[in-house]
């Protein structure tokens, strides 16, 4: 499948209106990561501003910032679009980069209903595709699908426990899903998210596993939400089906993390209401002309962005380089692909698109963790390019 990205594909609806930041990779003795804005089209150096995107998050007054500061361009979006797909993450070629960096990557899990039955017959199926449809009949038959008007902690939701466990159909998903606590876990170390424009991968061992399209808020480290964007939180399903305990296995592995394709800064066009409004959409193509249509409407999640912040972060523990939280997904795909009853899963070179009209596309190509490009240029990396290009 060929690779390629426009700019209207790329860039939200509003796309005039956008306060949209990112990190580029300009090529070259001097080159390394930089940060960038999008501006009528074009790419525009803000590297003046801060030398890291969490340091440049980390000014109360970032937004005004990018909005005033001149920096030189760097040529128009579409000539880095098509040299992202071209080239990959080649550092001898210009390309853009994930738009987070010393951020810790964090994730919520079994934030809505669809997902939390789906994990509960992961559970249940032991991480067999097989078994998932006859275990995803009884889970149902038992408890319904309507979890959504459920809050989660409530005295209704420790009554649904109650009964569930009585029927033996308790689980440590439906734990997190209704019960007081939310799941918070590291999906990646910073440093190793990539962008759009170029693969993510599957661990090599996995035959079940999906992508899970989902808004990621970026958050500074004072615990505020100052901006968000889309991501990929891939998983695979078999591993952490066989074992919770599976989880950093199921979900941490070389490109496993996709986030971009910018971030949009909150202002007076973008705010934490249009992130709880969020709709994000799902378009899988496979080589073997299969596609997959799914979405997720942030609207229909069990607990406020605002209180998954206050769960990963607060006087229980600090991050003073900020975070960026995945907010979960309702989206569970269970279409046939390869045999009747045997669900979804990827195959290699298929192309994921999420999108949002106010985030806009993310679009990633899927390999192997072991034979795409490795993970190399972390924070050690990082500060050396800085210091030595006189940025720090």
């Amino acid at each position: 499948m060929q690779h390629s990205l426009t700019v209207e594909d790329t860039l939200p609806r509003d796309a005039a209106q956008a306060l949209l930041v990112g990190r580029a990779w300009l090529p070259g003795e001097h080159g390394g990561p930089t940060l960038v804005s999008v501006r009528d089209g074009r790419l525009v150096d803000i590297s003046a501003l801060a030398p890291t995107m969490a340091a440049l998050l980390d000014r109360p007054d970032a937004a005004e910032a990018v909005r005033r500061h001149e920096g030189p361009s760097l040529g128009p979006l579409a000539e880095w679009l098509e040299a992202t797909t071209t080239h990959g993450p080649d550092p001898l070629h210009r390309h853009l980069l994930a738009p987070n960096d010393l951020q810790v990557v964090k994730a919520a899990g079994v934030t809505f209903a669809t997902s939390m039955v789906e994990r509960v017959i992961e559970e249940q199926a032991r991480g067999d595709p097989a078994r998932a449809q006859d275990v995803r009949r009884r889970v149902i038959a038992e408890v319904g699908e309507d979890f959504a008007a459920i809050r989660p902690g409530s005295p209704q939701a420790m009554r649904l426990k109650a009964v569930l466990i009585e029927q033996m159909l308790w689980s440590q998903y439906l734990e997190v899903g209704i019960g007081p606590d939310a799941e918070i876990f590291t999906k990646a170390p910073p440093m190793a998210s990539v962008g759009t424009g170029v693969h993510v991968g599957l661990h090599p061992g996995s035959t079940w596993n999906n992508p899970e399209p989902e808004v990621v808020l970026v958050v500074s480290p004072r615990g505020e939400i100052v901006g968000a964007a889309l991501g990929n939180d891939v998983n695979l399903r078999d591993f952490e089906g066989r074992s919770a305990l599976l989880l950093g296995k199921a979900k941490d592995n070389n490109g496993s993390c996709a986030i971009g394709p910018f971030i949009r800064l909150c202002d007076a066009h973008f705010g934490i209401d249009h992130m709880r409004r969020a709709e994000i959409t799902l378009t899988v193509h496979g080589d073997d002309d299969f596609v997959l249509h799914g979405s997720s409407s942030m609207s229909k999640i069990s607990r406020d962005p605002l209180e998954l912040v206050q769960a990963a972060m607060g006087p229980h523990h600090q991050y003073p380089d900020g975070i960026v939280l995945f907010c979960g997904t309702m989206f569970a795909p269970i279409q046939d692909r390869d045999a009747p009853g045997a669900g979804f899963t990827h195959h290699l070179g298929d192309r994921v698109a999420i999108a949002s009209d106010k985030l806009g596309t993310l679009v990633n190509w899927v390999g192997h963790s072991d034979k795409i490009a490795p993970w190399q240029f972390g924070v050690n990396a990082l500060m050396r390019n800085l210091a030595r290009r006189g940025l720090l």
